[in-house]
């Protein structure tokens, strides 16, 4: 019986380093050098001697972000972008803050499984499995809820109130794909005849949604 449990603990831990998101570090750290100019899967090392606490440090989720878009929230994210010394260490956070009412529009994260923890106010969010099944719930302050890896997901908050959440996620930088910008705003376009029959729409729909979601110009 012991053999058996040893056997399958040492399965359990063999599948759950294949489900990882992102590989395990073989060093103490690995700052990024966003400057090196050099394509890899992810970023190559800092010299040791010129790393500093900084690389470490970032306080830009201590105040909620400024909205100035159609859908109503903010993502500010806390990543290898933002945090040097993250690269390789497969974890990131982000702070999302939603006006009454907005939303966080339906999006998916190709490499990273999200957590978030309700700062303020009161969300109803959910995901979709690839059965075609809405998970949703109503969350409130304290409340902590899970989006599976790569399945397309959503907040939205349905209060009175302005509300705030963290997200933590096991990538350094687990990438968004938000659907409908993704398919209406790329670059090169996504052929009009694509969007036309995969949304069984015309011609004339397609370019009033993608003249909506353009990005503004300054």
């Amino acid at each position: 019986m012991v053999a058996m449990v040893s056997a399958y603990f040492f399965v359990f831990l063999a599948l759950f380093g294949m489900v990882a998101s992102d590989p395990d570090h073989l060093q103490d750290l690995c700052v990024a050098n966003k400057a090196a100019g050099i394509k890899v899967n992810g970023f190559p090392c800092k010299e040791e001697a010129n790393v500093t606490e900084a690389d470490f440090f970032f306080s830009g989720l201590a105040n909620p972000g400024v909205i100035n878009n159609s859908v109503g929230s903010v993502v500010t994210g806390a990543n290898v972008e933002k945090i040097p010394g993250l690269n390789t260490l497969g974890v990131s956070l982000a702070r999302i803050d939603y006006e009454p009412g907005g939303l966080n529009p339906p999006h998916t994260h190709p490499r990273a499984t999200e957590i978030i923890f309700v700062l303020d106010g009161e969300l109803d969010v959910g995901f979709i499995t690839t059965s075609n099944k809405l998970i949703s719930k109503s969350v409130k302050k304290g409340d902590i809820f899970v989006f599976p890896k790569g399945l397309v997901h959503f907040q939205k908050n349905n209060g009175e109130k302005p509300a705030s959440v963290i997200a933590g996620f096991n990538s350094q930088l687990p990438g968004t794909q938000s659907i409908a910008a993704t398919l209406f705003t790329s670059t090169p376009p996504v052929p009009n005849n694509v969007l036309t029959k995969a949304f069984q729409i015309g011609t004339k729909e397609v370019d009033k949604i993608k003249n909506k979601l353009a990005p503004k110009k300054s």
